[in-house]
């Protein structure tokens, strides 16, 4: 594929640095809900937490840069019917991308706990203490994580599926290296 049909360089590794935090945040959240609690559980949840604020902050700069720069046209063999779910399973993603992370931080200020990045700083407290949203909160969370697993499963099926199957340079546009 010609260079004009790749992302940048940038968006790529923003890509693929998102896509690592998101599966250490999730493997992460998946260990230590089953936890007892120990000071280790205490410390993956701030670890939780750091990943879910740092996937944050790299998906805004992401977001700014897609806003910012044309995405590479999509094969000529992708019908109305491909562009239409790829461009919304990527509007999904995005908006997932978000709200996870920011579901996650408003049910720990509802539990009463502060959000303390990589334990240098205190994140703004957006709303106080409230155990009575806090579960609602916590069921929101574990719902969008579902999803956006469920997502990007869909996502990397795609990819694979015009790289092996369709071989028409689709995955090319995101690969880094090339």
């Amino acid at each position: 594929m010609a260079a004009t049909q790749r992302y940048s360089n940038f968006s790529i590794a923003l890509h693929w640095l998102i896509a690592v935090l998101i599966i250490a945040a999730f493997i992460l959240g998946n260990i230590m809900v089953d936890m007892r609690i120990s000071p280790t559980k205490l410390k993956y949840f701030s670890y939780h937490k750091w990943l879910g604020v740092t996937v944050l902050a790299f998906v805004a700069v992401r977001l700014i840069s897609r806003l910012m720069s044309k995405a590479p046209p999509y094969p000529d063999n992708m019908g109305k019917v491909q562009t239409y779910l790829a461009n919304g399973t990527h509007i999904l993603l995005y908006v997932l991308m978000f709200a996870v992370p920011l579901s996650g931080y408003f049910y720990t200020l509802a539990a009463g706990y502060p959000v303390v990045y990589l334990g240098l700083f205190d994140l703004p407290v957006l709303i106080a203490p409230n155990p009575e949203i806090k579960d609602s909160l916590k069921s929101l969370h574990e719902i969008l994580n579902k999803v956006m697993f469920v997502l990007v499963l869909l996502h990397v099926a795609a990819a694979l599926k015009h790289h092996f199957y369709d071989k028409d340079g689709l995955l090319n546009r995101m690969r880094p290296g090339i």
